[in-house]
């Protein structure tokens, strides 16, 4: 193919053409979010864009969170490097959305008002399970977050030629000040809608890259996928079946599983996805937009299978891993090998867009959590005005910010997609058996509640710290960390598997049940009674503020 990828970084594209586009995107997307800011009168405006959302707009916001830069950067990286083994993810984020749509959109919908503690708090003790569920949601944010700024230090750092880790570590902190400007101007209502134009212009930008791919190999497939096998003799036949990423041992295949497990049942416990059924009027509404969520995300990950074989083919998996970002550079190398620099600019324009739309989604999730959950409800004991709680989550966006540029910092150069699986894992242990146990079993209590969430997060958390994520996985080949702790001396890592979930998950259910059962606590079985109604048929469900 084309030569360009072998000269050096800084050639990748025009600098210059790829900041005006930026500049383009981030300017028109903050005329968005200043647009819709103007109506937000009230809290509920701040975290729930006024419940004013129809279901297809909100699909398209939840489709536009959803697909992070994970979806985009990350996916296709695995998919090229790793062939069938990296198209799980896609596999897994997908079939994810089932479990949301038939267990708890809803339901959620009709008995929460901002946050998923308001489903957890409602017929237990309000401070201590909303204390743990805000907790639990700010842990689940802030690996999500990882993801989002790592990507956006290796896609700036393409994009601009920067190799060295300081330019890099300067493009996330700055990332990450516009992320907490659009939250802080334009609440629920302006991300929303900075999440539906991202979305539309992904999967159009997605959609062109790959009929331009398909249209090189004469729309075969199978001739595309033989030319990634040819391009990557390393792996070989080996691109087109299971076990290049994670190999044919008994672990490995564990590993498989635990990934695959916290993929499907992490979404439905994302707080961040969870806090979009709020922004429509009805739970009919909510019904529709994860239909047309479901429709969009499909879509997109049959891209990713062509884009991420096609990065494959066309570039190599030999550039790609020279590239800054490695594996997170693999689209925008694609689109650079297609159509140039207009087409990178555009394209990774794009991803950025996503990025920002994400992290501003999961900022105010965070925020929201504290202020509303933690501040309003446990602080003050409900004793707080709607302006009092909304001045602290500006308060609380700013930290987080702060908070998410240090993280990402220290992720820099994992891959995306994978970081993403960890805060799935985390999501699927820490919250989903809560929120099942709470919408269907009477006799659940406040004890079950605290011994899931807290169990959960924290074997989630704990086995991550100590496996091969952190410390003591280096490549059999180069001898290179594949560890957050590059330094190969450094080696504290006991647990075996990559991702927790295949242990966190059932055990976090275990713990409810032991919790549960151990206690002493009554049932209220007005409070279920009156719980299983409003989430059955939205009778006393909150209702929208604005239109």
């Amino acid at each position: 193919m084309s030569t360009p990828l072998l000269l050096p970084l800084a050639t990748v594209g025009d600098p210059k053409v790829n900041i005006a586009i930026f500049a383009l995107f981030v300017v028109a997307t903050l005329a968005i979010v200043i647009r819709a800011s103007r109506n937000n009168k009230s809290a509920a405006d701040f975290y729930a864009g006024g419940r004013s959302f129809t279901g297809p707009q909100n699909g398209i916001a939840i489709a536009g969170d959803y697909l992070s830069a994970a979806s985009f950067l990350g996916i296709a990286g695995a998919i090229a490097l790793n062939g069938y083994d990296g198209f799980l993810y896609s596999i897994g984020f997908l079939v994810a959305w089932l479990v949301a749509l038939l267990l708890v959109a809803e339901l959620l919908r009709n008995t929460g008002r901002f946050t998923m503690a308001d489903v957890l708090s409602f017929r237990l003790k309000q401070r201590p399970v909303r204390m743990a569920a805000a907790i639990s949601t700010l842990g689940v944010c802030f690996f999500y977050l990882l993801a989002q700024m790592a990507g956006a230090g290796g896609l700036v750092a393409l994009l601009l030629g920067i190799d060295g880790k300081a330019g890099q570590n300067i493009v996330i902190a700055v990332v990450g000040a516009i992320m907490i400007t659009y939250v802080l101007v334009g609440g629920m209502k302006g991300t929303t809608w900075v999440q539906i134009v991202k979305a539309v212009l992904l999967v159009i930008g997605a959609g062109i890259m790959t009929i331009w791919v398909l249209a090189k190999y004469s729309f075969n497939l199978s001739g595309l996928l033989g030319a990634a096998v040819d391009k990557s003799p390393a792996a070989g036949e080996k691109l087109l079946s299971p076990g290049l990423q994670y190999g044919v041992t008994g672990i490995s295949k564990l590993d498989f599983i635990s990934l695959g497990l916290a993929l499907v049942l992490g979404t439905a416990g994302l707080p961040h996805v969870l806090m979009r059924f709020y922004t429509v009027p009805n739970s009919r509404e909510a019904r529709r937009s994860v239909s047309w969520a479901i429709w969009i995300i499909g879509i997109f990950y049959l891209f990713t299978l062509v884009l991420g074989y096609g990065a494959a083919a066309l570039v190599g998996p030999d550039a790609i891993r020279a590239a800054p970002g490695k594996a997170n550079s693999a689209a925008p190398l694609l689109a650079y090998e297609l159509g140039g620099e207009i087409l990178l600019g555009v394209i990774s324009a794009v991803a950025f867009a996503t990025i920002l739309a994400v992290v501003a989604g999961l900022t105010i999730t965070a925020s929201a959590s504290f202020a509303h959950d933690i501040y309003g409800q446990v602080i003050k004991k409900g004793q707080v005005s709607g302006d009092g709680e909304v001045r602290v989550a500006r308060i609380t966006v700013v930290v987080i910010g702060a908070v998410a540029i240090v993280g990402g910092i220290f992720a820099n150069g994992q891959n995306i997609a994978f970081l993403v699986a960890l805060a799935f894992a985390v999501a699927a242990s820490a919250n989903l058996p809560t929120i099942l146990y709470s919408l269907f079993w009477r006799r659940f209590n406040t004890r079950g509640a605290l011994w899931s969430i807290y169990g959960g997060l924290g074997s989630a958390i704990f086995l991550i710290i100590f496996s091969p994520v952190v410390s003591g996985k280096v490549d059999a080949k180069t001898g290179a960390s594949l560890s957050m702790i590059t330094d190969t001396g450094i080696d504290f890592h006991w647990f075996p598997l990559d991702n927790p979930g295949l242990v966190s998950i059932p055990l976090a259910f275990l713990l409810g049940i032991v919790g549960t059962l151990t206690s002493k606590e009554g049932t209220d079985v007005d409070r279920f009674a009156e719980m299983e109604v409003r989430s059955l048929t939205g009778a006393g469900a909150e209702k929208a503020t604005s239109h």
